[in-house]
């Protein structure tokens, strides 16, 4: 018995090592889709990124995937939410559902009236938090021209400390052309917000290189 009992212990020893050793390397990701107006046209764009992702990310690695609408910071606008398991053909099946739950709300994305950007961060905090990953990563497809329905707050800190907020994708917008000084004041606003927040920020607007989407 008393063996039995040491054995016991020394087996649960070993996997809690095991978690604490694969903890530094584990990765969550979520990835923020606009769908207002015509940035709606995009998305396809999204999709390829999201499909590289799901190609680079292993076995512990969270992956979500929302969308950026008029009231963002709620559990309904996760299209796609996934822990990969150990087991390869258990993980490649995950991905393979997480590619066609992806591909039938890029196919029939209803068009948002609004763009409640701070939302969706906040509501990617909330599964990077829930994941207990280490490296954790906001990926945001958008224009980044936040739109709030009448009588949203948003203007309070985003708690962002130690996430990469990677802003992709940041098309100009019309009145961009006229005055491109609008474009620049909007990524310099999202900039300070996400550093405030104490993030760490990066636009990606070129896409030949996706690997280091990932790196710091």
């Amino acid at each position: 018995m008393r063996r039995f009992v040491m054995l016991t212990v020394l087996w649960g020893l070993a996997g809690v090592a095991g978690c604490v050793q694969h903890a530094p390397n584990s990765k969550a990701v979520v990835m923020l889709m606009d769908t207002s107006g015509t940035y709606r046209e995009e998305l396809d764009k999204a999709r390829a990124i999201i499909n590289y992702l799901l190609g680079t990310l292993e076995a512990g690695d969270t992956f979500a995937v929302a969308k950026i609408d008029s009231g963002s910071f709620s559990e309904k606008d996760i299209i796609a939410r996934v822990t990969f398991r150990d087991r390869p053909s258990v993980t490649t099946a995950q991905k393979r559902e997480f590619q066609k739950k992806v591909s039938g709300f890029v196919s029939r994305a209803p068009e948002s009236r609004h763009t409640d950007i701070s939302g969706a961060l906040l509501q990617a905090t909330e599964v990077l938090k829930e994941s207990g990953a280490r490296q954790r990563y906001v990926f945001i497809f958008s224009d980044l021209e936040e739109d709030l329905e009448k009588g949203h707050v948003r203007n309070f800190p985003l708690p962002l400390n130690g996430v990469d907020v990677v802003a992709l994708n940041v098309t100009k917008l019309r009145r961009d052309n006229v005055d491109p000084r609008k474009y620049t004041r909007r990524l310099e606003a999202w900039e300070k917000r996400v550093v405030a927040g104490g993030g760490r920020w990066r636009v990606v607007n070129d896409f030949d290189n996706l690997g280091k989407l990932l790196s710091h």
